[in-house]
């Protein structure tokens, strides 16, 4: 009998508790934080459920913003709706529907939206939720401006380049260089500091598309593509030509051709070139430019030419010679180029090799052979 009672208990417990289940108030909310934009409306979506029998449904609004106390914005009992006089033009509430608009957005309504919903039937049941509103204004397009503006000399100098943004709230910044991202330099070369950044020292690596990229919660700009002014070198200062053998800084021509020498160096701006003729341990000008018109025929057998590249901006000077030696085309057949004498001398021991080795493959060989022969006449 105690245990037909004890089940009794249990099951009469069991059925309150689903009871109370299937009839409680639910509110759902679609996000938590809402992202609005100044001077748009915005709607608070909010919807609600319950399965039970209902005499009357009353929906409050309350805005907060800390450290100040909630305050009412409106109430609605079944359909009708008493808002704060402050705020009576700034929301709309259409009951049953828990929605609230908000009909033009500004800044000051930054904050946390309450909500609650009371609902009388058998016993009243209220549930509440908390909607945080965002309020920014939309990005304009970035434009990047350089510190100094007239450029920098490679390691002589700092650059700083800035984003500025007309409009747009809680703006972030994120820097590129050729379409990629930029991340602060391990070696201290490049510091970003939000929309700043500053490149020391300059080197000639630094060259390139620098670009970017704003956003905030509402919206994303990027600026147009900023190559800033880098000057360097000269580098790598070398004499070359079309025509005729080059082996090192010595090039060798026949007698009676025309050749056209010309000097090539990196550089920013573009180097100022002059050749130099040297002779008899004298040098004499020869012409500036970047090109050196030569003609065999006016030429002793060897003449030394000398190549200045100058870069007026980072005041630095390099030079660079070259042997130019003339072939008469009687000697042409019994003469031999460096190049010519040097892959001489490597096929010789390319063939002297091969020889070596099949040399001693076959040396074994021959040695069975003759003890053969020795072992046959004793017989």
């Amino acid at each position: 009998v105690f245990l037909r009672v004890f089940q009794t208990q249990i099951s009469n417990a069991l059925i309150l508790f689903l009871s109370c289940i299937s009839s409680a108030l639910k509110m759902t909310i679609p996000s938590y934080t809402v992202n609005g934009i100044e001077g748009q409306p915005l709607r608070l979506e909010v919807a609600y459920n319950f399965n039970f029998t209902i005499s009357d449904i009353q929906i409050i609004w309350l805005f907060e913003k800390p450290p100040t106390n909630p305050k009412y914005l409106l109430i609605s009992v079944n359909r009708s709706v008493v808002p704060d006089l402050e705020y009576r033009h700034k929301f709309t509430l259409l009951p049953p529907n828990a929605s609230l608009l908000i009909n033009s957005l500004h800044r000051s309504d930054e904050g946390n939206y309450i909500v609650k919903i009371n609902i009388r039937g058998n016993g009243t049941k209220s549930v509440s939720e908390k909607i945080k509103v965002t309020v920014d204004v939309p990005l304009t397009k970035p434009v990047i401006y350089m510190e100094p503006s007239s450029g920098v000399v490679e390691k002589k100098g700092n650059i700083t380049l800035k984003c500025m943004v007309e409009e747009g709230t809680r703006v972030v910044y994120q820097w590129m260089k050729n379409e990629n991202p930029i991340e602060d330099s391990s070696n201290g070369s490049m510091i970003i500091n939000k929309d700043t950044l500053s490149i020391a020292p300059v080197l000639k690596e630094a060259i390139g598309n620098y670009s970017c990229l704003v956003t905030n919660p509402i919206s994303a700009m990027m600026s147009d593509m900023f190559m800033p002014t880098i000057y360097y070198g000269p580098y790598g200062l070398t004499i070359n030509t079309a025509k005729g053998q080059k082996v090192g800084k010595v090039f060798t021509l026949d007698k009676g051709d025309a050749v056209q020498l010309y000097c090539s160096a990196d550089s920013n701006p573009p180097n100022i070139y002059s050749w130099i003729l040297k002779a008899n341990n004298s040098i004499y000008p020869v012409q500036y430019g970047r090109l050196l018109e030569i003609v065999s025929e006016k030429m002793t057998q060897k003449t030394e030419y000398i190549c200045t590249a100058y870069n007026n901006m980072t005041e630095t000077h390099v030079e660079t010679h070259i042997l130019v030696i003339v072939i008469p085309k009687a000697q042409k057949e019994n003469y031999f180029s460096p190049l010519a004498i040097i892959t001489g001398i490597l096929l010789f021991l390319i063939v002297s090799i091969c020889i070596f080795a099949l040399w001693k493959r076959f040396q074994p060989r021959k040695g069975m052979l003759n003890k053969d022969l020795l072992s046959s006449k004793f017989l």
